[in-house]
């Protein structure tokens, strides 16, 4: 059993910048592939970034690409997400979740073993 955390979100103004952690508990994500995804108001969930357990693999959604960063730090268990260059479309609760499998197209699906509760990034002037 991982638990998730996720923390960081807040009210943003266009234009600017945020950084979301992931907090795990439970156990050891270094064998884990971390990923983010979203859900604004009345939307489906969205795929946002996923890395792979080692760090070397990254995998974005279009709207975010060239804007949002994914990193982890195994040592912390800690999973991150950077936005930037943030516009009203961006708003939503941003999940954390985590598989085990080592499949990206199961996590590419949001077919993840644990999910975080969310934390809510308003982006608005």
């Amino acid at each position: 059993q991982v638990d998730l955390v996720e923390s960081g979100g807040r009210l943003v103004q266009p234009g600017g910048s945020l950084g979301l952690s992931c907090v795990a508990s439970g156990q050891s994500i270094r064998h884990l592939d971390m990923a983010w995804f979203r859900q604004a108001p009345g939307k489906e969930r969205e795929f946002v970034a996923a890395i792979s357990w080692s760090g070397d693999t990254t995998y974005y959604g279009d709207s975010v690409k060239g804007r949002f960063t994914v990193s982890r730090d195994n040592a912390k268990n800690t999973a991150f997400l950077q936005l930037n260059s943030l516009k009203f479309e961006d708003t939503a609760v941003y999940y954390c979740a985590a598989d085990r499998s080592g499949r990206s197209a199961k996590i590419l699906a949001g077919d993840m073993d644990w999910w975080g509760k969310g934390t809510l990034v308003t982006v608005s002037p």
